[in-house]
């Protein structure tokens, strides 16, 4: 499965295992590691690279696709689908390589998979937590059509502060 993303020379895809190395240099970058979860790890090694690879391409069905820009793969969009009660629900994640900031490739990106999620699972809501301090990846998701729902005073801790936590959902 490729999906072109309208954004000249962008497309989300299935992670591939020749992926690694563009995964690793794109990655390995405070500026993108800074918006996101620990287990997201800095410096982002080729060895990191692998084991996100081999975890990715295990998946079935797919859940995580690889942003190729200019046909490498310089960022990341994915699902996580929730359990129990939140069953209907999941978690939307999503980063891109600095050098491909502001071009519109994230929202073409998250629209996709957000089109994706909804077609292809039991999903009713889709939901994104955002560090209030990156208001770029709150346009993302506002642009993508998701709407600010929360946010959730002093829920995350990064880099040695704490802060905010914004959620932006989408519901079918």
């Amino acid at each position: 499965m490729r999906i072109e993303l309208g954004v000249a020379g962008a497309a989300l895809r299935p992670w591939e295992r020749g992926d690694a190395p563009s995964l690793a240099r794109h990655a390995n970058n405070r500026s993108v590691w800074i918006n996101l979860g620990d287990r997201f790890p800095h410096p982002y090694t080729r060895a990191d690279a692998d084991r996100w690879i081999e975890a990715a391409t295990a998946q079935d069905p797919t859940l995580h696709f690889a942003i190729v820009v200019d046909g490498e793969a310089a960022g990341g969009v994915g699902l996580e689908l929730l359990q129990d009660i939140s069953k209907r629900s999941a978690v939307v994640g999503f980063w891109l390589g600095e050098a491909h900031w502001g071009r519109g490739i994230t929202t073409a990106a998250l629209k996709a998979v957000t089109e994706y999620a909804f077609a292809s699972f039991d999903l009713c809501r889709l939901h994104a937590y955002v560090f209030e301090h990156n208001p770029a990846s709150a346009r993302v998701l506002e642009k993508a059509g998701y709407v600010s729902e929360a946010r959730l005073r002093r829920a995350a801790t990064k880099d040695g502060k704490t802060f905010d936590l914004l959620v932006y959902a989408m519901v079918r």
